[in-house]
């Protein structure tokens, strides 16, 4: 079995194009489509649903900035 592995970035998802393959035309190959995954990729879109569940734990009844900063200072004193 011949094996060829290219890295291409999916531009349009309805239509992607392979090009510069080596192969012979009529040639019958199988092709296999892998995610390559990106942890920093999934890390950002973790911490972004994070924020945005903090976000929303105080959206009713928003802190004031002197609430704030009184809850960063008990954190800091251990409380």
């Amino acid at each position: 079995m011949n094996a060829y592995k290219a890295y291409i970035t999916i531009e349009n998802p309805q239509k992607t194009v392979l090009s510069d393959l080596p192969f012979q035309p009529g040639q019958r190959v199988e092709v296999i489509i892998l995610a390559v995954d990106n942890p920093r990729l999934s890390l950002v879109n973790e911490m972004q649903q994070l924020f945005k569940e903090t976000q929303a734990l105080h959206a009713d009844t928003p802190m004031t900035d002197e609430e704030i900063a009184a809850e960063i200072e008990a954190y800091r004193r251990g409380e």
